[in-house]
């Protein structure tokens, strides 16, 4: 239902529904340029952090789908937003942790319930980790735990869904040239060499390399994997 880059947009060409927490001229700005390209799609504000609104969240979800789409349901959902908090374990107090939990795996958990009676049966889920659940950076615990957390929830959703034949697989990203962590990997150049220097394939990753894996593994070309954990690292730090 939401992706995070154009290439994510052009799988399905009938319709995709993004979501923004504040940035909503940027959003409509996408909106318009998938539009532009041939396709279709909206955007929705939502609050990941706030569980408290999933269920009207579900509502204009299923108001926008009739009115603009003329559908009742959807087909992909990507559990895509997400937060990174750099602090070392003996430095990460209790706000922080309670953030990046509410955030990246709450969030997800209880927003995928409250979207179930949406997704269609035979449809697929995709839920987002992070390289830094196979190898450790200092500063990551909590953001990495978040992340492992999903990584064990995906299994148990594929367990639980998979009479409605639904897939449930996790992408796991390397280090991305994005506004991640105050976008250090893309503007601090010594770190993104450090990082292009422990890659396999020479160099840091991009987001449309995120993008086009996304768009693999929601395709039908998937259509019998399930439970799985797909990197996308370029073979960071192997």
């Amino acid at each position: 239902m939401f992706a995070d880059s154009e290439q994510s947009f052009r799988f399905n060409a009938f319709y995709t529904i993004g979501t923004y927490h504040s940035h909503k001229e940027e959003a409509q700005a996408l909106v318009k340029e998938i539009e532009w390209s041939g396709g279709n799609a909206a955007m929705l504000q939502l609050d990941t952090g706030d569980s408290r609104r999933f269920g009207d969240f579900a509502s204009d979800l299923q108001q926008l789908l009739s009115d603009k789409f003329n559908q009742t349901q959807f087909h992909h959902l990507v559990n895509n937003a997400g937060i990174g908090i750099h602090a070392p374990f003996t430095a990460t107090d209790e706000e922080q942790f309670d953030q990046l939990m509410r955030i990246n795996f709450k969030g997800p958990f209880f927003l995928t319930r409250a979207l179930l009676p949406l997704l269609a049966d035979g449809g697929s889920i995709l839920n987002m980790s992070s390289g830094l659940t196979r190898f450790t950076t200092p500063g990551f615990a909590a953001y990495a735990a978040t992340k492992g957390a999903m990584e064990v929830l995906t299994r148990y959703q594929v367990k639980e869904l998979g009479g409605r034949g639904i897939r449930v697989n996790i992408l796991a990203p390397g280090a991305i040239e994005s506004d991640f962590a105050g976008g250090t990997v893309r503007d601090n150049k010594q770190v993104n060499q450090v990082i292009a220097d422990n890659t396999v394939l020479g160099r840091v990753g991009l987001p449309d390399d995120i993008g086009a894996t996304l768009v693999a593994l929601l395709s039908d070309n998937c259509h019998w994997m399930t439970a799985q954990r797909v990197e996308a690292s370029g073979g960071m730090y192997l």
